[in-house]
């Protein structure tokens, strides 16, 4: 069974946030540079742990623990899309026509409106949430390993004693290239 070491004083939660129609961009180069930015951003302003975290073509999944008596993850990841799209949207609105709904709430066109979150309820939860994620680029068949996809926090969780270096395929796998 692996080891997970984590903050324990905060709310942990999980969560899957989509591109908007599914597009495969957010593995590009601005997206991730943006993303990247974003993220370093908001967590000066308002402080939370990322504990898992992997980053796909059309969505992404990561599990956040924020600060005691603070839940607000909704401000946080509004701010982080409202960043990335600012960068970003004018690269990717090819052919894009907006809707009057999406006019209405300002929305660019990266991301999906909504997200889906799921409070973590106990180091059991934390665990199946964990290996979903790093076993994610695998179950879509964007990498024959966890080891060799570049957008997850798998390395890490290999380099603290989590997981051993095979964990989810063989280590040996061939590694997609993206931009």
């Amino acid at each position: 069974m692996s080891r997970y070491r984590r903050a324990r004083d905060g709310q942990t939660y999980f969560f899957t946030l989509v591109s908007y129609w599914r597009r495969p961009i957010l593995c590009s180069v601005p997206i991730r540079t943006a993303l990247r930015s974003a993220l370093i951003d908001v967590r000066q302003r308002r402080p939370f742990e990322i504990d898992a975290w992997v980053l796909m073509p059309d969505h992404l999944h990561t599990i956040w623990t924020l600060p005691p008596d603070d839940a607000d993850y909704s401000t946080r990841w509004a701010l982080i899309k409202r960043l990335v799209s600012r960068s970003c949207a004018t690269q990717f609105e090819d052919g894009w026509q907006p809707s009057a709904s999406r006019i209405k709430h300002r929305d660019a066109s990266i991301w999906h409106r909504r997200f889906h979150e799921h409070k973590i309820r106990d180091e059991w939860d934390f665990e199946r949430h964990a290996d979903y994620i790093h076993f994610n680029p695998v179950k879509h068949g964007y990498a024959a390993s966890a080891a060799v996809w570049p957008f997850s926090t798998f390395h890490r969780y290999v380099r603290e004693g989590v997981y051993p270096a095979d964990w989810g395929g063989t280590v040996h796998a061939q590694r997609v290239e993206w931009d």
